[in-house]
């Protein structure tokens, strides 16, 4: 007997449960009561959570618009126009070549670059946060090592509840090495309790909101 069993074997003498009925449970995951939060209007909530936590949020804009929007940030806090982004073939949908002014590198993060541009799994309305996955073409140096992070968040991608977003990522085909879970730009006051932005990562992170428009039927769950 293995480990496994020998554990449930244990709970069902405990509990007087049948045979099989801890592994069906576990096998449901059945899920915990959702804040009242996140049932409310996902943007709406996303975009003001993750503006309370720090970050920068411009949109919703079609997917045409978002070099634009980039652009516009980017010249607003007198930043390059020299971005280190993702090799996540998510970005090849934007027309890029609307802004010759920008520069993307499609590489992992290097100390010396101020500006890191990612897609995103998914937002998470309740506290405004990213959920970035890690993989070859999501490389996570991009989430932490420059000090600007702008990331693309299509609105289809914006759940209530972190459960949500858990059992999104399983029906997308398993568990990434790494899930980063960020809410704002980096801070810490651990010393002589002062605010610190960039402590342990970007100084400034902006969202991009990218509206498809409605789901086609074919899109509907």
């Amino acid at each position: 007997m293995s480990g496994r069993d020998a554990i449930l074997a244990r709970i069902r003498a405990a509990t007087g449960g049948a045979k099989g009925e801890a592994e069906e449970r576990l096998a449901a995951r059945p899920r915990g009561p959702r804040p009242a939060r996140a049932a409310e209007d996902p943007l709406e909530r996303f975009a003001a959570e993750a503006r309370a936590a720090g970050s920068t949020v411009a949109g919703p804009v079609p997917p045409e618009e978002v070099p634009a929007a980039i652009a516009e940030w980017l010249v607003n806090e007198n930043l390059p126009a020299r971005l280190a982004a993702s090799p996540d073939p998510a970005l090849d949908r934007y027309p890029w070549s609307s802004r010759p002014l920008l520069t993307l590198e499609r590489r992992r993060a290097e100390p010396e670059d101020r500006v890191a541009l990612t897609p995103c799994f998914a937002g998470v309305a309740e506290t405004g946060t990213l959920a970035m996955l890690s993989g070859p073409e999501r490389p996570v140096t991009l989430n932490f090592l420059p000090e600007a992070h702008i990331a693309l968040v299509n609105a289809r991608d914006l759940v209530g509840a972190y459960e949500d977003m858990w059992a999104r990522m399983r029906a997308a085909g398993g568990t990434p090495r790494a899930v980063n879970l960020i809410t704002g730009p980096s801070r810490s006051a651990d010393i002589g309790q002062e605010l610190r932005m960039g402590a342990h990562g970007p100084r400034r992170l902006h969202i991009v909101l990218v509206d498809d428009g409605p789901p086609e039927a074919s899109d509907a769950c």
